[in-house]
């Protein structure tokens, strides 16, 4: 199979340098800068060994490949807030011998929240979740950084909405020789909302700097009560803490890496490159949804959300809200005295 990786950013990078290793042919889509960079100077991966080069071929979309492969597997790594616009490029591709990617390749969601498979799924026919637990970063073009160790992730794999199949097993046992695990569940849905919870916060540390004291992991598991009731009242199933421990073990402990820059989540490295966007409506963003549609209140998430979204529109650099205010934002929030958008 070849792998083609649509977003060569953290996740993708990552992902896409380890399979390349592996003897695992991929193409690396990006855009701008990033682009340029990987056709330039390659694809260049920090790890635990050391860097890695990888000469991969680059392209901004199906068209610089031609009629696709019947063999080809769309890796979508893209944030959720540009998935849409990136299957739109590629769903009427053609692929040899009739028919167009919306209707016979395979796209795997290697995305955090739990709306890109459904966003997928509108387009293509063969919609697969992934589950990432991958501590990546990428701030520098061409660069990417995979500090896990002795994996560089696991990666749950299953159809969306449920189920498994051939597809996901020769998916799960290439990235299975290429330094991660890659467990076949059939409710992976159950892994993503327990990775949800985790995630929501990243717009935390996103606006206001690493949750590493007392106060910060306090606020933090506020905003997770929150989630966790939000599910238990929508009935939605997640792995418990517990569950998540057991299979990580320490299978993937990130360890310093000498040349790579210090970094953040993901939410934290949109705004530390000045994208003008950020993920926050699909994490923070989904308990506030379901938290509306089930009358639950969510007024820390509906502030995360809210900080977050105008960090990233006005461009204001990670981790520059004093944490005091945002201690007091959150005080306010949940008394009912302020508007998130304060």
């Amino acid at each position: 199979m070849r792998y083609i990786i649509i977003g060569a950013g953290a996740v993708g990078g990552a992902v896409g340098g380890r399979l390349a290793q592996a003897g695992h042919e991929v193409v690396l889509v990006a855009r701008g800068a990033h682009l340029a960079a990987l056709r330039e100077r390659g694809l260049r991966l920090h790890v635990p060994e050391g860097e890695l080069t990888f000469p991969l071929k680059a392209v901004d979309g199906p068209d610089a490949l031609g009629e696709l492969r019947a063999d080809d597997v769309l890796l979508l790594a893209v944030k959720t807030q540009d998935t849409v616009t990136a299957l739109e490029k590629w769903r009427t591709a053609p692929v040899a011998g009739g028919g167009t990617a919306a209707e016979l390749l395979p796209v795997l969601c290697l995305q955090n929240g739990v709306e890109g498979p459904r966003l997928a799924l509108r387009a293509f026919r063969h919609v697969y979740a992934v589950c990432v637990w991958l501590p990546a970063g990428h701030l520098e073009p061409g660069v990417v950084s995979a500090a896990g160790a002795p994996l560089t992730g696991i990666l749950h794999i299953g159809r969306h909405p449920h189920g498994t199949d051939d597809t996901a097993h020769r998916v799960a046992a290439d990235l299975a020789g290429a330094h991660f695990e890659a467990p076949v569940v059939p409710d992976v849905a159950r892994w993503q909302y327990a990775k949800l919870l985790a995630n929501l916060g990243n717009a935390l540390e996103a606006v206001a700097g690493r949750v590493d004291d007392d106060a910060a992991r306090a606020l933090y598991a506020k905003v997770r009560a929150e989630g966790e009731t939000v599910l238990d009242a929508a009935g939605i199933a997640y792995a418990t803490v517990e569950e998540q421990r057991a299979v990580r073990g320490h299978k993937v402990d990130p360890v310093p890496l000498p040349d790579a820059p210090r970094g953040g989540s993901s939410t934290w490295q949109s705004l530390a490159r000045g994208t003008g966007t950020i993920e926050a409506d699909h994490l923070n963003g989904e308990i506030v949804l379901l938290g509306r549609q089930h009358g639950v209140p969510t007024p820390l998430n509906e502030l995360l959300q809210s900080l977050a979204n105008r960090f990233a529109h006005e461009r204001r650099p990670a981790g520059s809200l004093p944490p005091r205010e945002l201690e007091r934002l959150a005080d306010k929030a949940v008394t009912g005295a302020v508007h998130p958008d304060e």
